[in-house]
């Protein structure tokens, strides 16, 4: 089953200036338990359509379906609780909150979900623990390290039970051994809970363990390799 799926997606910028053409015509459907890194330059458009896909930016021209809705059907309120609800996102810089506790970090986003406090300081735990951080749940993100706080930026982003993870530059920010630790803990939540990630990276240790690797060249997508 298809949990994303875009249909000429064109992003230009500038429009009424000098245009700058981020997305050409981009077509890709991502299956449910995909593990795909979408690479490429700087400037081919991969950021660019890690954020159409999730709702943080609209196309100029091309429909993103994502689990069956159509995102440009959606008011910018409805497009937020979608975001909520159905999307998990791991960001370059981490994105926790300085002043929470891991284990509050991990339940903000099922608090803003409306979930009962109880089930969030359940679940949270639960994660972190998996995430291997289980004796870090009271540490705020200034007493973690790099690594450390990007395992609880995925925690984070599991917590809500989204249908897909993005995961914009995750390791860009780690050392190699935390980049390897991270995406092997990652992959395995793939292989173990069949959860859907969708990468944008140059990193080579990203590419070298995703099981599809989506190129993209000037806004176009150049190659798109299947592994085995």
């Amino acid at each position: 089953m298809a949990v994303i799926e875009t249909t000429g997606l064109t992003k230009v910028y500038n429009a009424d200036q000098v245009p700058v053409h981020a997305l050409r015509g981009v077509d890709l459907t991502i299956e449910k338990g995909e593990f795909t890194a979408v690479v490429g330059p700087s400037g081919s458009g991969k950021t660019t359509l890690l954020n159409i896909i999730s709702g943080l930016d609209e196309p100029t021209e091309g429909r993103t379906i994502v689990q069956g809705t159509d995102l440009s059907t959606l008011s910018d309120r409805q497009l937020i609780d979608f975001r909520l609800h159905h999307i998990g996102f791991v960001f370059q810089a981490y994105n926790l909150i300085p002043v929470l506790t891991a284990i509050e970090n991990v339940a903000f986003v099922m608090q803003m979900q409306g979930r009962p406090q109880k089930e969030c300081n359940e679940t949270s735990r639960a994660l972190l623990e998996e995430v291997g951080l289980a004796d870090k749940i009271n540490k705020r993100p200034s007493e973690l390290s790099g690594g450390q706080q990007q395992r609880v930026a995925v925690a984070r982003a599991l917590s809500s039970k989204p249908d897909f993870v993005l995961a914009d530059e995750p390791t860009a920010n780690l050392d190699s051994v935390s980049s390897g630790e991270l995406l092997d803990m990652m992959l395995e939540l793939n292989e173990k809970e069949d959860m859907t990630f969708v990468f944008s990276t140059h990193d080579q240790r990203v590419i070298d363990r995703a099981r599809r690797v989506v190129t993209l060249v000037d806004g176009k997508i150049d190659k798109d390799e299947l592994r085995e």
